[in-house]
């Protein structure tokens, strides 16, 4: 997938079927599903195709997203999320 692929700018014209696959998510129950967070799902599915992305292929990876391939790459996500034992980040209790 090279940097020449048009994702960002077929967003505005795919939100119906992101509107869908969100909806059906909630559907299932995963009411905490967002429209962001399937769009960078499937950029993060669409970043292994080794060939140029046609907006119909765009479509059909969002229309067939499980479940479970959402809620791993979200899952995934909050492993890779900041380091809070890094050190660098100051916790503070109470008024101190």
């Amino acid at each position: 997938m090279g940097d020449s692929q048009q994702f960002e700018i077929w967003k505005k014209d795919i939100m119906p079927v992101l509107t869908s696959k969100v909806e059906e998510f909630h559907m299932l129950g995963y009411d905490r599903a967002t429209q962001e967070d399937v769009w960078e799902c499937v950029l993060a599915k669409l970043k292994k195709e080794k060939e140029y992305v046609r907006i119909h292929h765009l479509v059909r990876i969002i229309l067939t997203l499980k479940i479970t391939d959402y809620m791993t790459f979200l899952t995934v996500g909050a492993y890779k999320g900041p380091n809070w034992f890094d050190g660098e980040t100051e916790f503070t209790f109470g008024d101190k």
